[in-house]
């Protein structure tokens, strides 16, 4: 499997150039997209995440203390933007008890008690947790998401009950816990999730990755 998955990485590396996600100016602009872009489009979280920027509101304290009901009127381009004003507020009512705002403070945190603190946040599941912890904090989780389920079901080599804990372990497992290997491979999933293998229709005789289904299968 670990000869498996370096070679997908290089396959797709090569075929889409390194991505070098996640974009933002700061960890904590990270954070609060990772929250933002659960059931959305990164399209439409730009557009809420400037929204914050044009009202120069997206620092810690500044989201802490606005009313909620006026933050879900600045992200409404996310989407479900009363729950995710309402989870946002969860995170930073953790975020400044817990850290003072300060990004370098929690991220000094080891990353297992770190991830297990945030999963405890009501409106933070393991993808999310693992994107904070990954591209924010430059932590090595790798995070799996419904890209990942979908190519590696259809490539047999995960059947589609499997858990996230279960399709995580098989990369954290096989590969060696680096962060850019594992930011730009998750990147490249998604890229081939959302160009390739779609939802329906995938294009599955272009698809760069193709051939290792036969020869696993």
């Amino acid at each position: 499997m670990q000869k498996i998955l370096l070679k997908m990485h290089h396959i797709l590396l090569n075929h889409f150039g390194p991505l070098h996600w996640w974009p933002g100016s700061s960890p904590f602009e990270i954070i609060i997209g990772a929250i933002l872009t659960q059931n959305t489009s990164w399209k439409n979280v730009e557009k809420a995440i400037q929204n914050l920027k044009n009202r120069k509101i997206l620092h810690p304290k500044a989201l802490h203390i606005i009313d909620e009901k006026e933050l879900s009127l600045f992200i409404k381009p996310s989407g479900y933007f009363n729950l995710k004003a309402k989870r946002l507020k969860n995170f930073l009512e953790y975020f400044m008890n817990n850290y003072k705002g300060d990004t370098n403070i929690m991220f000094l945190q080891d990353g297992k008690k770190l991830r297990k603190d945030l999963l405890t946040i009501n409106g933070i599941g393991p993808e999310t947790a693992d994107s904070i912890l990954l591209y924010a904090g430059n932590k090595p989780f790798f995070v799996v998401d419904a890209y990942t389920k979908r190519i590696f079901s259809r490539h047999h080599f995960i059947s589609n009950e499997k858990s996230y804990q279960y399709v995580q372990e098989l990369f954290m497992k096989n590969l060696p816990k680096n962060v850019e290997l594992f930011n730009e491979f998750h990147a490249q999933i998604v890229m081939l999730g959302k160009y390739f293998c779609t939802k329906i229709n995938p294009k599955c005789k272009a698809c760069p990755i193709n051939y290792l289904k036969k020869t696993t299968t």
